[in-house]
């Protein structure tokens, strides 16, 4: 079932002999429970796309639809809803509240919603994570592996549509970069999760389901990489 189709998106700055294209007419569509990475050049648009993707940034024009709904289409209080509800951010830096613990930091997007947390899922994901007996540490006695473990349960706590994951293993070594993926990986076989992964390590975009190019905020090249 399609989760995510994204139609005649540009992205335009700047006017006249300043302006910059980008994103320049990207089409694609995402099955749910795809893993998908996106891979690009410094400056190929791929995060442009991630935050247009995400309802942080507008297009130019062109449609996002997920989950079947005209992302673009909405007003600005649906809009807010959207982000907290049907999209997961995950970033480079982990951007973790720091005078929020483990279990706070995690649950925080669904307290922010006004919603309950729903505990199970909260035991799930701390399960998920390997963070048993720190749900109580504060990110500064975390490792930066953990840290990163943790952003990871923020994103998926809401069971958002899609999760998006912007250079998520950018800021670690190459043995927490392995774990990352590893529970990357997990979290879309065990919870079916849609992710949409940002990266320039080919190597870390080889674990994905689906490899899409961009070059000059083009799609150059969209393929599938495991059967």
């Amino acid at each position: 079932m399609e989760i995510l189709r994204v139609e005649h998106l540009k992205k335009v700055y700047g006017r006249g002999e300043n302006e910059v294209r980008a994103l320049d007419d990207v089409s694609f569509s995402v099955e749910q429970g795809e893993f998908v990475a996106i891979i690009g050049p410094s400056g190929s648009g791929k995060s442009t796309l991630l935050h247009i993707l995400g309802a942080v940034d507008t297009p130019t024009s062109g449609k996002v639809i997920m989950d079947g709904n005209d992302v673009f289409a909405q007003k600005e209080e649906a809009l807010a809803i959207f982000r907290r509800r049907q999209v997961g951010l995950i970033y480079q830096f982990y951007n973790l509240i720091p005078v929020l613990n483990v279990k706070e930091n995690i649950t925080l997007p669904v307290l922010l919603d006004g919603r309950k947390v729903n505990e199970e899922r909260l035991r799930e994901m701390i399960t998920l994570l390997g963070l048993e007996g720190r749900e109580k540490h504060l990110p500064n006695q975390l490792s930066g592996g953990q840290q990163q473990r943790v952003s990871i349960g923020r994103a998926l706590m809401n069971a958002p549509a899609v999760v998006l994951a912007d250079e998520p293993t950018g800021n670690l070594d190459s043995h927490n970069s392995q774990e990352i993926m590893n529970l990357l990986r997990r979290s879309n076989e065990q919870f079916h999760q849609t992710l949409i992964m940002i990266t320039h390590d080919e190597n870390i975009a080889m674990q994905a389901d689906r490899i899409i190019a961009i070059e000059d905020g083009k799609i150059i090249r969209d393929e599938v990489n495991r059967a």
